[in-house]
């Protein structure tokens, strides 16, 4: 059973910045992707950004220039690095793990709760 371990969320003023983190349970060697979404009060969670087991990365439009996504020499841990924060982003981020096998299964995270005051 692959674990996602997130960390770094909190209350920030628009304007921060916040570093979250997740710590996944397997090895690089079982992950394809690993990716951020979040979910606002009465929305659908929506993705913020991924990572592959390339390197490769996508963002939402609304984070690009924003948000960074990156992973450590291990490879089970995943950053999400947020600047310019505002209001909009409050949400309650989860972290995602896609996994090598065949066919691909998903996990989650419990979720990191991240507040922006204006």
């Amino acid at each position: 059973q692959v674990q996602l371990v997130e960390s770094g969320g909190g209350l920030v003023q628009a304007g921060g910045s916040l570093r979250l983190s997740c710590a996944a349970s397997v090895s690089i060697f079982s992950i394809y992707a690993m990716r951020w979404y979040r979910q606002a009060p009465g929305k659908q969670r929506e993705l913020v950004a991924a990572i592959t087991i390339g390197g490769g990365t996508n963002y939402a439009d609304s984070v690009k220039g924003r948000c960074t996504i990156s992973r450590d020499n291990a490879g089970n841990t995943v950053y999400l690095q947020m600047i310019s924060l505002k209001p909009e982003d409050t949400a309650v981020y989860y972290c995602n793990l896609v996994t090598m096998t065949s066919p691909r299964a998903q996990y989650w995270g419990q979720g990191t709760q991240v507040t922006v005051s204006s």
